[in-house]
């Protein structure tokens, strides 16, 4: 019996399709997973990211007693008199007497040149003046004989022994004479004035502090040429020490023109060093120099300490404040006024702001004005809360009602 092969071929199960049917779901599964975390990877990348921001709590005014500040400046402690001693010659150095630090007094030699050809040169003129009285001398001596002789001969010639030509001759030796000895005392007096400026010309070899004060610098050591004008390129110093009058130390600040009005004589002033931030030192104003600076709209302000302390040294910056009338602020504006680090404030003068994280994280941008004088802290007269959470660092594109991450700052 033949049997059909085609017919038991229909008849047998195709388990090809059923393995297909099975891999199916969990192909697409596998799919669906993939493109979640494609969407996933392509929100964090395009969808925008909460900034984050350090924020500082606006802190309530002291309050403390006293005037208020009106204006706040930065300078440097100066001396009026102060002065980088040289010679009046040019000498190489042979000694030096000053040291970094040393007290030095008014007339106090602090060095000396090498003085031999100049003292050479005065035993030369004091010989010459020497030279100059003896001559001097000599001629008063003849001048004293030919009197004498003048003398005898008006005698005899009144007794007719001389005759008026021997009289002539007499009185005539003793006017000249009398010239001569004139002459030379002119000459002893030439001679004497050159002994004068060489000596003047010794002393100068010896160089001496102009007034009393503090040796700050040393520049000069012996074997050195120094010279009252730069000469010699790098070779030929100009100044043996530099010399500070402690007693004269003063504030000079560079004060804008726009609020220079702010400013005026005799006013309190209350300055503090950069080196001693917590030391507050009483001043007053000097003066106001009558000259505005045009590069840079300043006016400059002399500023005089109440007292002086040696922890006051020359070159040291310094903040001052200047003071208003007591009764410049009221206790209800003391009381309303806030606090808040100078890196809150944006915008420029007269249109200062601050962004304030409020509900919801979001900012707000507060309008604020401050307080005259406003330093760093800021004094915030209005506008501000005290409590209130502002943005002192972030991104610089924040905008009014931007979703944000505060932080505290770092400490």
């Amino acid at each position: 019996m033949a049997i059909d092969r085609e017919a038991l071929n229909s008849l047998k199960i195709d388990r090809g399709d059923e393995r297909g049917d099975a891999a199916s779901p969990r192909r697409w599964l596998w799919i669906g997973l993939v493109l979640v975390l494609v969407a996933a990877s392509a929100a964090a990348f395009l969808w925008p990211r909460t900034p984050e921001v350090t924020v500082a709590l606006a802190q309530a005014s002291s309050g403390k007693g006293g005037p208020a500040a009106v204006l706040n400046a930065s300078g440097y402690v100066t001396a009026r008199r102060q002065a980088t001693v040289s010679s009046k010659v040019t000498g190489k150095v042979t000694e030096v007497h000053v040291e970094e630090g040393m007290r030095v007094e008014e007339g106090q030699v602090l060095a000396r040149l090498d003085d031999t050809q100049i003292r050479a040169q005065l035993a030369l003129a004091e010989a010459q003046l020497a030279a100059a009285e003896t001559a001097r001398r000599e001629t008063a001596v003849r001048l004293d004989e030919a009197k004498l002789n003048l003398r005898r001969t008006r005698d005899l010639s009144g007794q007719g022994i001389r005759s008026v030509a021997d009289l002539d001759a007499a009185q005539a030796g003793v006017d000249s004479l009398a010239a001569r000895l004139e002459a030379e005392g002119s000459n002893v007096e030439v001679a004497r004035r050159e002994v004068a400026v060489v000596r003047q010309q010794v002393e100068d070899h010896a160089i001496r502090a102009p007034f009393a004060g503090i040796a700050i610098s040393k520049n000069a050591q012996p074997g050195e040429m120094i010279s009252p004008v730069s000469a010699g390129g790098g070779f030929t110093r100009t100044g043996i020490s530099t010399v500070v009058d402690m007693a004269s130390l003063e504030i000079e600040v560079d004060v804008n023109e726009a609020y220079i009005q702010r400013v005026t004589p005799a006013q309190r002033v209350t300055a503090v060093l950069d080196a001693y931030p917590e030391w507050q030192i009483p001043a007053h104003v000097i003066t106001t120099i009558p000259a505005a600076d045009r590069q840079k709209a300043t006016v400059k302000v002399r500023v005089g300490f109440d007292a002086l302390d040696p922890r006051i040294l020359p070159d040291m910056g310094v903040k001052v404040a200047f003071l208003g009338a007591p009764e410049a602020a009221t206790p209800a504006d003391a009381a309303r006024a806030t606090q808040v680090p100078r890196a809150a404030l944006r915008g420029g003068a007269g249109e200062e702001h601050v962004l304030v994280v409020g509900a919801e994280e979001r900012l707000e941008r507060r309008a604020v004005r401050l307080a005259p004088g406003s330093g760093d802290p800021a004094e915030i007269a209005a506008g501000l809360t005290a409590g209130e959470r502002v943005v002192i660092a972030g991104p610089a594109d924040l905008v009014a009602g931007q979703r944000v991450r505060p932080v505290s700052p770092k400490p």
